[in-house]
């Protein structure tokens, strides 16, 4: 370990685009066979351990204080299948889950399908992307990535004598379906840029390299998996990419049938697809309805000329999905930026909407295993709630709490106080921010402040419970969350307005949300730390370019921030998927407007920030060189003697570690991190002063 930061030699590189000439003298850093690569990953490792060696004390701390408040032996609520009951659990001490069935009755003996604790053993990183029994329940297939790269290995075991069969199938991604005869499994496949693009069919016993290519898909912008409906009836295969998407079936009692369109791709059009009786229900944005509605169509008729509108649409409240059982169709929206569940009948089309007490909150459908069901399992949580699963009646609508997480120690929510505050952004529109402190926190402006932002692919942050982020609430933080646009808290057109030729609105959203928190005493300018991860870590990046006064640490997890070499990549894995996100460089009207705006090409020579950044080195998200040749560009430009802390994790990528007390070390470093630039070491309850 060493306190002299690293420094990565420059290797002058120009790059012409456009008639635009750049230099990136760290374009280097991509070759990870060069051994100065590693040298210098190593060193900025090094040296991030050595500037938080004073803290080890506190980051041991931390950690124990956050597993403190986990109950380590809990489990899942069960899930009936047929004859079966389905549950996760965790033991105390161990880090994986155990995967575990009772047949006919939860007083039955346990029946272990897969205890990942005994799969990670020998492993630095294991994580289980797809696990799916037959419907006969004899067999299991299950898929596995041992490094973080999100390439998963395929297995299946034989649930009656605990043997695995011999064939294993590499290079998958996250879908894996069986057919209903209990012998033929679905499955995607990833080509060499990491995509997937193929799915394939395999029956038990077979050599994986003679299974039969079902579809693959040609165009470099979608992507595509396989789904079994809800009813068991049919296997869907399903292209999507750049807001746009296409959807086919088949028999999934004839796994040898072949596949169906049911709308041809075109520019815009956005539907995925549900059946019911003779009927297909397509949550779909044609004819205008940008916030979707849901549509029905015969089975055998299926294409978009017979679509007839059964749930219109509602501008401003954005159907996100849609939930079928043989009873009852369920629709996920939002209204007024919040989560909304609202259950229509089948047969009279009577709806009513699931009621929710707190103003701020998150809620959403669990999806069950069988059709034939009264009940709706949502669960539900809000900044000051641990987790709640409820089954709902829906005859009754009556719930029936099943489980809450407990949270050990002297946790309790009425310590806190959680609200809902509204920005004005550069251009009046009003950003919400959802808030988190203790009571006893004072509101004079005096608080530190940690500032959550996203805000892009159109993904909602909502407003859950998380146990671990008390161990800054309760010295003194305030937790607060921005919602800006590029996500869809609002509607599709929260969504437009933070992507593509208006993505600056995202940065510009996050600024005015420091700005009010400041205004209105919350905080003081230079008393927010301010944290995002991939494509939020963009929005760290970009934001340290644009104010970093505000600011006094920035924390950057896997940060997408080497933007414009990435969406000229067209070998890279999600770069052609995101044209309609950021827009195609190879345009030049999208070259120059996201040339303003790429937080590595925007580094300047001023004062930064207190920053501490996060790649992993397998991450085929957002590779590790993003993180890398950032810090190295901040280092040889920045004016201030502030932290400036790179730490790649050589064992894992995009999701960090993937054991849960392995995972909470991290958080552990994040927030040592933070309590060090503000000076605030202490115990828990102290709140110290800045050093």
């Amino acid at each position: 370990m060493t306190d002299q930061a690293p420094s990565a030699p420059q290797r002058p590189r120009e790059l012409s685009n456009h008639g635009d000439i750049r230099n990136d003298p760290w374009f280097w850093l991509r070759d990870i066979d060069d051994p100065e690569t590693l040298e210098y990953l190593n060193a900025e490792n090094a040296h991030t351990e050595a500037m938080l060696e004073p803290e080890s004390g506190l980051r041991e701390a931390l950690f124990e204080e956050m597993r403190g408040r986990i109950k380590e032996d809990d489990s899942t609520v069960p899930q009936k299948d047929g004859d079966y009951f389905y549950y996760t659990r965790y033991e105390e001490g161990n880090q994986y889950p155990v995967y575990c069935r009772k047949h006919l009755s939860l007083d039955a003996p346990e029946e272990i399908l897969i205890d990942v604790n005994e799969l990670a053993k020998d492993l630095d990183y294991c994580r289980v992307g797809n696990l799916a029994n037959s419907p006969d329940h004899r067999w299991l297939a299950y898929s596995v990535d041992a490094d973080g790269s999100e390439q998963y290995t395929i297995h299946i075991k034989n649930l009656e004598t605990g043997d695995l069969l011999p064939e294993a199938i590499p290079g998958s991604y996250y879908s894996l379906e069986w057919a209903n005869d209990n012998q033929t499994i679905f499955y995607d496949v990833l080509d060499e840029n990491h995509r997937p693009v193929k799915i394939f069919r395999h029956r038990l016993g077979d050599d994986p390299s003679v299974d039969e290519l079902v579809y693959q898909e040609l165009d470099e912008r979608f992507f595509v998996g396989v789904i079994k409906s809800s009813s068991k009836r049919f296997l869907y295969v399903a292209a999507s990419g750049n807001n746009m998407s296409e959807w086919r079936f088949m028999d999934a009692g004839d796994p040898g049938s072949e596949l169906t369109l049911i709308e041809p791709r075109r520019e815009g059009l956005e539907y995925d697809v549900a059946d019911h009786g003779d009927r297909f229900l397509v949550r779909n944005n044609a004819d205008g309805a940008k916030d979707f509605k849901v549509s029905e169509t015969p089975v055998t008729a299926p294409a978009s000329e017979n679509w007839q509108d059964l749930i219109p649409h509602v501008p401003g409240r954005p159907i996100s999905g849609i939930t079928v059982t043989r009873n009852h169709l369920v629709l996920s929206c939002r209204e007024n930026g919040l989560p909304q569940i609202r259950v229509v009948e089948h047969a009279s089309g009577n709806a009513f909407d699931v009621a929710f007490d707190e103003d701020d909150y998150s809620a959403g459908v669990i999806e069950g295993r069988e059709w034939d069901t009264p009940a709706l399992r949502f669960a539900y949580t809000s900044l000051t709630t641990p987790a709640a699963i409820y089954d709902y009646d829906i005859e009754t609508h009556t719930r029936e709490l099943r489980k809450q997480t407990e949270v050990l120690g002297d946790f309790s929510s009425e310590r806190y106080e959680a609200r809902r505050i509204f920005a004005p952004a550069e251009d009046g529109t009003l950003i919400p921010i959802s808030l988190l402190f203790a009571k006893e926190t004072p509101l004079d402006g005096s608080a530190p402040l940690y500032l959550y932002g996203y805000g892009s692919y159109g993904i909602v942050v909502d407003s859950n419970f998380g146990s671990a982020r008390l161990s800054l609430v309760d010295r003194g933080f305030i937790f607060a969350v921005a919602h800006v646009r590029g996500g869809m808290d609002l509607g599709w057109d929260w969504y437009e307005e933070g992507k593509l030729l208006k993505k600056r609105n995202t940065f510009t959203d996050f600024i005015a949300c420091a700005e009010h928190l400041i205004a209105q005493n919350y905080t003081q300018r230079g008393r927010i730390i301010a944290s995002g991860g991939s494509a939020g870590g963009m929005l760290m990046g970009a934001v340290a370019n644009l104010r970093p006064d505000l600011f006094k640490a920035l924390v950057a997890d896997v940060p997408f921030v080497d933007v414009l070499n990435t969406m000229l990549d067209d070998t890279l894995p999600l770069t052609t998927m995101e044209y309609n996100e950021w827009g195609n460089p190879q345009v030049k009207d999208y070259y120059d407007y996201i040339k303003t705006y790429s937080p590595y090409d925007n580094v300047k020579r001023q004062d930064y920030p207190h920053m501490l950044i996060t790649g992993g080195i397998s991450d085929p998200r957002v590779t590790y060189w993003e993180p890398a040749k950032w810090a190295a560009r901040l280092r040889d430009s920045k004016t201030d003697d502030n932290l400036l802390l790179l730490k790649i994790h050589m064992d894992s990528g995009h999701g960090g570690a993937s054991g849960r007390f392995d995972r909470l070390k991290e958080v552990a470093l994040e927030y040592a991190f933070a309590l060090k630039v503000f000076g605030m070491s202490g115990p828990a309850g102290s709140t110290g002063k800045d050093d």
